[in-house]
Parts: C-alpha cells; structure tokens; sequence
C-alpha cells in the first residue's frame, strides 16, 4: 500500500481524528471543571488516568458510528500510529518535576507535550491541520505559563475548547474528502 493510500485510510477510519480529539477535548474540559470548583488533585488524577481511556473510548465510538473494526493489514501506518500514542505517556513524567516546582505550570506543560505529540499526526494522517493544532498548543501552553501562571485551569480550559475545535475541523476534512472521492469515483 502505498504511503498517500495508507493515509487516506487513516483519515476516513479515524474521521480526521474527530473522535479521539472529542473524547481528549471532553476529557481536558472535565479537568478543567474539576480544577475549577474541586481542586488540583482530583482534576489531574482525572486527566491522567482518563487519558489512558482515550483511545478505547475512541474505538468505541467509532464502532458505534459504523466504522470498520480494524484498519487494514497492509497499512504500513498502523504501527506508527501505536508508537505516536506512547510518546505523550511516557513523556508526561516530565510533569512530576515541573509541577512540583510549579503546580500552576501543570497544565502549560501538558498542553506543549500533547502539542508535540500532534505533530507526527501530520504524517500519520497527511493532513496539515495538525500543525496547525500542535503550534496552537505549544504557543498557549507558553504564554500561559509566562504571563496566566496564577490561574491553576485557565491551560486545561483552553486546552478542552482548542482541541473540540479541532475534532470538528478535521470531521469536515475528512468528510469533505469522502465525499469528493465518492463523487469522482476515484
């Protein structure tokens, strides 16, 4: 399969990662909430172990929506796609020293991780949004630790809006995409 073909499996099996976008922005929203009217503690421990759900969760969406189970067995990208996915855990420990030095730097922080994580999405996917999404992340993550370090959820709040923003922006590509293909018959 050739690397455009494997590509375009990724985006119509994954709908321009609209649903793993939601489920991460929905889950980021639910810290935020939690960092509002609860508390530091319960909203990371919330993001934290949420985050190891986010694909499963994903998965069953997508089953839901009537995707295909599994993408195929010659898409070059599926493994890719699994060593993307392990970046963003294992780099999170990066967050223990800077959010014992700083808590209020906790969320900053996660937002320039998950922002480096997205920029292999570009490839994975073939779709430029996710340079896009990644700079957005990594410029917010910054500035909100240089200059809105007092406000513990004001990264997590941001965070949650950019990426449903973002789900739907890539639904529409992915979709806009399909539908041209299915037209065109090619």
């Amino acid at each position: 399969m050739r690397i455009a073909d494997a590509q375009r499996e990724m985006r119509a099996r994954y709908v321009g990662g609209f649903y793993g976008q939601l489920v991460s922005g929905l889950l980021w929203l639910l810290s935020a909430a939690l960092a509002t009217w609860s508390g530091p503690r319960l909203a990371i421990i919330t993001l934290v172990v949420g985050g190891m759900f986010i694909f499963p969760a994903t998965e069953v969406l997508l089953r839901a929506a009537g995707a295909r189970a599994a993408l195929s067995a010659d898409n070059s990208l599926r493994s890719l796609g699994m060593q993307v996915a392990f970046v963003l855990p294992l780099s999170m420990l990066l967050l223990l020293p800077v959010s014992r030095y700083r808590l209020t730097w906790f969320y900053p922080a996660l937002m320039i991780l998950l922002g480096a994580h997205y920029l292999p999405f570009v490839f994975l996917y073939g779709m430029r949004m996710f340079w896009v999404l990644g700079a957005i992340l990594v410029g917010f993550g910054v500035l909100i630790a240089m200059y809105r370090s007092g406000s513990f959820s004001v990264g997590a709040w941001c965070t949650g809006a950019i990426l449903v923003v973002f789900a739907g922006i890539g639904r529409v590509i992915a979709q806009r995409e399909y539908h041209a293909w299915r037209t065109d018959g090619s």
